[in-house]
């Protein structure tokens, strides 16, 4: 019988190991299946006089061929890499949107500049200004198509998060009754391997979604968290996450993931703490990288438009009156907080157009309000984290950073943070609002004569007006407050007040003689609107001083400018007036509208200047594509090479498997011999005690 017993034991594993074998060939193309090997053993032999006599074979266990350290680094390593992927897809739209030709947004701004040379050539052409007019609109319907664009992917982005958060509650849900089946069997003293893949499997899908870290525990449940410390499946219990706007910011539209215990109120949770999976590289790309592309745009769009007003309000139409805003402008920029603040950005105080930055501001209540009254904080640029200290935020004209002006009529409470989007919707709500040709203020409001005596070279290169509305109080109906006295082209930033008042009153005659002496030589200014004079720079000159000249340098006087050249001599004299009191001269003058194509060589984002502007906003976008390009091709490098590493611990090789099925195969034929043996010596040993 002994002889039996060995066969029918060796029979008995052989066939496991077949099936194990043909459970491993069946499985070569699951997705996370660890290749399974039978584990035999000895069976304990019986003593006898003379000796161990053996008793066989039988399994001991089926082996699981698993690396946890390779299986947890390839999680992670392509968690990374979905996040990146993802990334980078949506960056690759978002360079769509700013796209260069003739389609794109960079050709309408140059042909909007350039078609004013034709209304320069040709001042009273009402055809030439009706296609000024024509490519503004044109610009700015550009513009809302641009912003239109980038809220289609916003909306595309949302969705994908939605879906994705609702993938990640499915899979935790999935995990959890895993772990309830493994903690089950776990008391059978075996290892349950299908279940373990099953597990494990799940949490590589879960990895792609959103980077977990799992801690096991003694049933042989595993702990999955995720967001740093929070437990997404804890035991046989799973808890959810949700997509939704921040609440620290309510209004802002800012995306946010959101931790959901069972039975508790949602979470918040930190961006940076995310880690790899879609949902982080969806919300960089939604709070980042498309936030950036709306700034940049929103700056163009505001920059262009306060400009434009600006220099279209210092002209004259062909009515003779002064020129109307060329574009719709926001007012103010509405500040988000959950808090008791209440503050906003003001449009209506001057800007300086070239020192906007292209980000989002956040702005913090650092302490409660001194004996004083003075509420300290600080103001965050978020793209690259420049802080300034603000002594009081409640100061009645605001604090200035980047040419904006933060102001507070409630102030918040200590560490309280409000976030301000100041450009998020400017390209969406530009609108061109000049339409008749007779409305594009084309001519100077001043026009200047040199003397009819004048003996020298002396001419004239240039005359324009820079700030003529807003250099003097007494030009206007009311006083602009004072921080508004001082505006126009200052050193190399362009401020821009408010839209000038549309009458124009009557400029004040200034002559200006040339005198030479020995001590000085240059103009003496003299006219109806002396004293004083506002000469720039303010305070240098007063009247009755001499004006130095220089050939070709500008001469800045009540916010008008002139540019002569030549020599003269003493005693020529240039005389600048009032346009309109020349009769209909006006009417055939295009200084203005020179001044208007100018800007486009005005320095105005970033160093760059208006007509390069857009080719610096598609660089920035095209380098963050790139950037994240490479950084996806390298964690998908990353990544490929971690997974080859865990397969080749626990994938399945059809060739080794082959030959172990032949192995496997012959034993199983030879134990089946074996057995035929037995019985054989049996039937003739039955025989022959049958006799």
């Amino acid at each position: 019988m002994s002889l039996l017993n060995v066969g029918a034991r060796a029979l008995l594993a052989n066939q496991v190991a077949l099936q194990t074998t043909g459970h491993n060939i069946a499985n070569v193309s699951t997705a996370g299946y660890s290749r399974q090997n039978v584990a035999m053993e000895t069976v304990q032999g019986q003593f006898t006089g003379s000796g161990y006599i053996g008793n066989g074979v039988q399994v001991a266990t089926i082996l699981r061929n698993h690396s946890e350290l390779l299986t947890r680094q390839a999680a992670a390593a392509q968690a990374v890499q979905a996040g990146d992927t993802v990334r980078a897809e949506r960056l690759g739209q978002l360079q769509d949107v700013f796209q260069g030709g003739t389609s794109g947004l960079g050709a309408a701004i140059t042909d909007m500049l350039n078609s004013l040379a034709d209304v320069v050539a040709s001042p009273t052409d009402i055809t030439a200004r009706t296609v000024t007019l024509t490519r503004m609109d044109e610009m700015a319907a550009r513009m809302r198509s641009s912003a239109e664009q980038l809220h289609e992917i916003a909306y595309s982005v949302n969705e994908q998060l939605q879906n994705d958060a609702t993938r990640i509650n499915s899979l935790a849900k999935s995990i959890a009754d895993v772990n309830e089946q493994i903690a089950r069997v776990k008391g059978n003293g075996q290892t349950p391997n299908d279940l373990l893949d099953k597990r494990d499997q799940l949490i590589r899908e879960l990895n792609q979604f959103i980077q977990t870290t799992q801690i096991p525990a003694d049933d042989g449940t595993v702990g999955v968290f995720i967001g740093g410390s929070q437990a997404l499946v804890l035991g046989d219990k799973a808890s959810e996450v949700l997509i939704a706007e921040s609440q620290q910011f309510p209004g802002s539209q800012l995306t946010q993931l959101f931790f959901k215990p069972a039975g508790g109120a949602p979470v918040e949770l930190n961006e940076g703490m995310l880690g790899g999976g879609e949902v982080a590289g969806l919300l960089r790309f939604a709070n980042q990288d498309l936030a950036e592309g709306r700034n940049l745009l929103g700056r163009m769009a505001l920059a262009i438009g306060r400009t434009m007003n600006y220099q279209q309000g210092m002209g004259l139409t062909l009515d003779g009156q002064a020129g109307k805003p060329l574009f719709s402008e926001p007012d103010k920029a509405p500040g988000y907080t959950s808090g008791t603040a209440q503050g906003f950005i003001d449009f209506q105080t001057p800007l300086g157009t070239s020192e906007f930055a292209a980000s989002d501001y956040e702005v913090r209540f650092t302490g409660g309000p001194t004996p004083t009254g003075e509420v300290p904080g600080q103001i965050i640029r978020l793209s690259d984290g420049k802080t300034i200290n603000v002594a009081n935020l409640m100061a009645s004209a605001g604090t200035q950073m980047d040419g904006l002006t933060f102001k507070f009529s409630t102030a918040g409470a200590v560490n309280e943070r409000v976030l301000f989007k100041p450009f998020a919707s400017a390209a969406a709500n530009i609108q061109a609002l000049v339409y008749s040709p007779r409305d594009l203020a084309v001519a100077n409001p001043i026009n200047a004569a040199m003397g009819t005596s004048n003996a020298g070279t002396l001419q004239l290169a240039q005359l324009s007006a820079t700030g003529l509305h807003w250099k003097d109080p007494k030009y206007t109906k009311t006083n602009p407050p004072a921080e508004t006295v001082a505006n126009g082209l200052v050193g190399d930033v362009l401020r821009i007040p408010p839209p000038p008042e549309p009458q124009v009153p009557p400029i004040p005659q200034i002559t200006l003689t040339y005198r030479e002496k020995e001590s000085a030589r240059g103009f003496f200014v003299s006219g109806t609107d002396e004293p004083p004079l506002n000469i720039d720079p303010p305070g240098s000159y007063t009247p009755g001083t001499v004006i130095p000249y220089v050939s070709g340098k500008p001469i800045q006087i009540n916010g008008w400018s002139i540019t002569l050249q030549g020599t003269p001599k003493d005693g020529d004299t240039v005389t600048v007036g009032d346009a309109k009191l020349s009769g209909d001269w006006y009417t055939r003058n295009a200084g203005n509208a020179s001044a208007l194509m100018a800007l486009r060589d005005v320095k105005m984002f970033d160093e760059s200047t208006l007509s390069d502007g857009y080719a610096g906003l598609m660089a920035q976008v095209g380098t963050r594509t790139q950037s994240a390009q490479y950084a996806a091709k390298l964690s998908d490098s990353i990544a490929s090479n971690l997974e080859a590493s865990r397969t080749a611990v626990s994938g399945v090789n059809l060739d080794e498997e082959a030959a172990r099925l032949i192995q496997y195969q012959q034993a199983y034929q030879a134990s089946a011999k074996m057995l035929q043996i037995a019985q054989n010596i049996f039937d003739n040993l039955i025989q022959s005690m049958g006799r």
